[in-house]
């Protein structure tokens, strides 16, 4: 498999040719500086076959402060040093990613001026950039050059420049954004070609990359795929080992690393033109390669030299091992939902499908065999109930799980991107001898079983009022066959929500319920754990464990949000409410893919079959409760 061939650039000779490329993580502290939560989380990828760990971008100059974790080079040489032995032990490239995001960064951190070739305001803050002084280019030049010092000094295998998303040395080569009259402006790509130089001659013999963005989607101003062979030649000519392509410039910020609402692979033709242009220079291809098949089949068919793996490696960190021993790894939805963290509330990266990515110095083993093998059953087959059942058979716990419906995978199989997660969980289930039930509504637990109540989420409050004679439907109803829609139908998306009592916000009483009203769910043991970590959880994340099958239960009062009353030919809007987490409605349907509230989060019993809160044996029956 070519994929999983050596790759030599430069110096330096990967082991394979999948790249772990660099991306927002948080995991950085107060004083801007790589610590040990980015040691363990790169580790954990070198350790599951990656071949090159890029690390995250770290600003060249104090100048650049784009958000309040972003690594700050000149203090980043131990942690650059901590990571790089973690991952050669395991056989991987390091190479660390410099970067001055110009115009596109903030001024709420550093309370000083941005600096950009011009000054064109950020599209989204509407901060207006100080034009760069000669000085200022200089000083950030002699930036670049010192901060790839200190990355070789510290042991990493070479350096990559971002001339990609966030970028200054994109925003000098293109013309959306250098509208200076001077040499700067004149010759676009002089201040690129400085940088290339400066770092070079830190680095000597090391590795020194490129990403850039060979597409602005601007063509009026920005660079085109037209250009970018010609430009991405040029530039490799000053000392460049690789190039990664990738697109995307200050209008289009989301277009770099785009969700599943992009195909897989969009720049698969820009790339191919840019190899042709560069002769032996290795080329990488970025932008949604999530599957090892297509990755593959690029490589096959002569589009690139490498291919960048970022988000499939953070839904499945053994992605490369797996392939390698003909194995299956966990797909990577493209959802977007926890591995974005440019966020002003530092959210740390981490992902739906695996939730122990960018928590590896936190969490066990959570596949450590037992000593103490118990008989598990699991209510409840939506995406919580199935990783639960997987995570304990593979532990060696004897597992039946039960579902109400006729299928498993729950909201997830129904709505939004999460079937690849649901297939791929069913096949691991039919692997482990999981058995399965389906279509039981009540089953008997057997002496001795340890059960674990998995049954999902409820629908949520409607945020707006209904007109007399209008017709609401579910789409979750409409998609299970429970109703049909007519050609005039307005889909809505609701929410769904039984955070009580695991949200601290809702402890007390549930949405919707007056104040002081009696709160129809029953409050389960849960200790701290839970408690302070569901705070930035979806509220749509619910395992609830009892010791007895749940009474029936009325759902809480719905209080109209609004009192505006649409005519009942009029399209309902989804809602763009938020969950306390900031998680749009229209993916709670989909949060309680993060189980990890319901699981990872609590602290285990002794001998219990797997991490969980409230884990007991005591129970002679269990109801199975999922929508």
């Amino acid at each position: 498999m070519r994929l999983l061939q050596p790759l030599t650039f430069g110096p330096a000779t990967a082991a394979n040719r999948v790249m772990f490329g660099p991306h927002f993580t948080n995991l950085g502290d107060d004083d801007r500086r790589f610590t040990s939560r980015h040691t363990a989380y790169y580790e954990r990828r070198a350790r599951g076959g990656c071949g090159i760990i890029v690390t995250e971008g770290a600003s060249v100059h104090d100048s650049d402060w784009p958000y309040e974790r972003a690594p700050l080079a000149a203090g980043c040489g131990p942690g650059w040093a901590a990571i790089a032995t973690a991952c050669h032990a395991h056989g991987a490239l390091v190479l660390a990613s410099l970067d001055h995001a110009g115009g596109q960064g903030s001024s709420a951190y550093s309370q000083r001026e941005l600096w950009a070739p011009s000054r064109v305001p950020e599209v989204n803050t509407r901060e207006v950039p100080k034009w760069m002084e000669a000085e200022d280019i200089a000083a950030v030049v002699a930036g670049f050059g010192a901060a790839a010092a200190t990355a070789v000094g510290a042991g990493c295998d070479g350096v990559e420049i971002n001339a990609g998303q966030h970028s200054l040395v994109r925003q000098f080569l293109s013309g959306l954004t250098n509208h200076r009259d001077d040499v700067w402006g004149a010759d676009r790509w002089l201040f690129a070609s400085e940088v290339i130089e400066a770092v070079r001659a830190a680095v000597g013999d090391r590795v020194v990359g490129l990403r850039m963005s060979c597409d602005e989607l601007a063509p009026w101003a920005g660079i085109t795929p037209e250009q970018a062979p010609e430009l991405a030649a040029r530039l490799v000519g000053f000392g460049v080992d690789y190039v990664v392509v990738v697109r995307g410039s200050i209008y289009s910020a989301e277009k770099t690393r785009a969700d599943v609402h992009e195909p897989t692979g969009y720049n698969i033709d820009v790339t191919r033109a840019v190899k042709a242009a560069l002769g032996d220079t290795p080329v990488f291809l970025q932008g949604s390669v999530v599957d090892a098949g297509q990755a593959e089949w690029a490589l096959e068919d002569g589009v690139c030299d490498g291919v960048e793996m970022t988000r499939a490696q953070l839904a499945d960190p053994d992605l490369v091992a797996k392939v390698r021993d003909g194995l299956t790894p966990r797909p990577c939805l493209r959802c977007n939902q926890t591995c974005q963290v440019r966020d002003a509330r530092n959210p740390i990266v981490t992902c739906v499908g695996e939730p122990t990515t960018g928590r590896e110095t936190e969490d066990p083993d959570w596949y450590a065999p037992t000593a103490h093998a118990r008989d598990v059953l699991v209510v409840g087959g939506g995406v919580a109930g199935m990783e639960t059942a997987r995570v304990a058979a593979r532990r060696g716990h004897t597992v039946r799980l039960v579902e109400r419906s006729d299928h498993l995978g729950g909201m997830a199989a129904l709505t939004g991107p999460g079937g690849p997660l649901v297939e791929w969980l069913a096949a691991c289930l039919a692997d482990a001898g999981v058995e399965v039930l389906l279509g039981t509504d009540h089953t008997a637990a057997r002496p001795g079983d340890v059960v674990v109540q998995c049954t999902g989420s409820q629908p949520g409050r409607r945020p707006y009022d209904v007109a007399d004679g209008a017709t609401v439907l579910d789409v979750v109803d409409v998609r299970r066959g429970q109703r049909r829609a007519s050609r005039s139908t307005s889909f809505v998306s609701l929410p769904r929500s039984d955070c009580a009592p695991a949200c601290p916000k809702h402890r007390e009483r549930p949405s919707g319920s007056a104040a002081g009203a009696q709160s129809p769910f029953q409050a389960a043991p849960i200790n701290a754990a839970w408690i302070s970590s569901a705070a930035s959880r979806p509220c749509a994340t619910a395992v609830t464990v009892r010791s007895s099958p749940p009474a029936a239960q009325s759902p809480p009062a719905q209080t109209p949000a609004s009192p505006v009353r649409p005519a009942p030919s009029t399209a309902i809007l989804p809602s763009t409410s938020r969950s306390p987490s900031g998680v749009p409605a229209s993916f709670w349907p989909m949060a309680f893919i993060t189980w990890s509230a319901a699981i990872r989060n609590v602290s285990p019993l002794p001998e219990s079959p797997f991490p969980v809160s409230t884990v007991y044996s005591n129970s002679t029956s269990a109801t199975a409760s999922s929508p």
